[in-house]
């Protein structure tokens, strides 16, 4: 049993998976604001840009500020100080279904998932999952290309004992994101259906949305390999990995 289910949507219907609109994925600056911090960051990085000293420098500085304030149409003071302009603009969210079926008890598979060091082993994103405490956990996650990595703090927020584990990200994180697991048994002992669906929130307004678009189909791949890569080890005991070879996932 392999099946799969995508949709990019305003808001998810599921309470538990549902990431909070935090930081950068959230809007709260209005229309009238954004065009004038894009304007008014343009003139500034463009003049501050050609001061070859440190006025000019933290001029462009503050023109980048204004310039990511009107492209995101996140402003971080505004979310410091409680203020939002935003009209009530909805905030852009991507959630990934997808499940198959494990050829190993219900309680092995829970167990393996549950102990969230465990992750990385499979999900090739991950850099380290640490256990803070009985619910809460830190994430380092690597940024595509190279660039860097990503962190955030998240919590359990639903458990049940071989049934079902639903986490979801902490504000402030740098990605807004959220995750359930569904463990049931299939038919004919057949094993374990593993259903996984996982949410996120890009940043906010009209770049956002484009870069929501781009990133969909690599996230619905990487979600369909993470969980092959976690069959394979729950059946096998490891992962091969045909990384460099010619017929190698891409």
């Amino acid at each position: 049993m392999d099946t799969y289910n995508s949709k990019m949507s305003d808001v998810l219907d599921t309470q538990y998976i549902s990431p909070p609109a935090t930081g950068s994925s959230h809007i709260n600056v209005g229309t009238a604001e954004r065009i004038a911090s894009l304007v008014g960051g343009a003139l500034l990085a463009y003049y501050g840009l050609r001061k070859p000293n440190l006025g000019g420098l933290a001029m462009a500085a503050a023109g980048g500020a204004m310039l990511y304030r009107g492209s995101t149409g996140f402003c971080p003071l505004n979310s410091t100080i409680g203020r939002d302009t935003s009209n009530g603009t909805k905030d852009i969210s991507i959630e990934i279904t997808r499940s198959l079926t494990i050829n190993r008890s219900r309680n092995d598979v829970f167990r393996f998932w549950r102990q969230l060091e465990n992750l990385p082993q499979f999900m090739k994103h991950l850099q380290e999952v640490r256990q803070m405490g009985p619910k809460r956990s830190h994430w380092v996650a690597r940024v595509p290309k190279g660039v860097g990595t990503v962190e955030w703090d998240a919590d359990i927020v639903k458990e049940e004992t071989d049934a079902l584990i639903s986490w979801r990200s902490l504000p402030g994180s740098d990605v807004d994101n959220a995750g359930e697991v569904r463990f049931t048994d299939a038919p004919a002992d057949r094993g374990t259906i593993v259903q996984a669906t996982i949410s996120y929130r890009p940043p906010a307004g009209a770049v956002g949305g484009q870069i929501a678009r781009l990133l969909n189909p690599a996230f619905e791949q990487m979600v369909k390999n993470d969980l092959r890569r976690f069959k394979q080890l729950m059946e096998t005991g490891e992962v091969t990995t045909v990384e460099g070879q010619p017929a190698g996932e891409r």
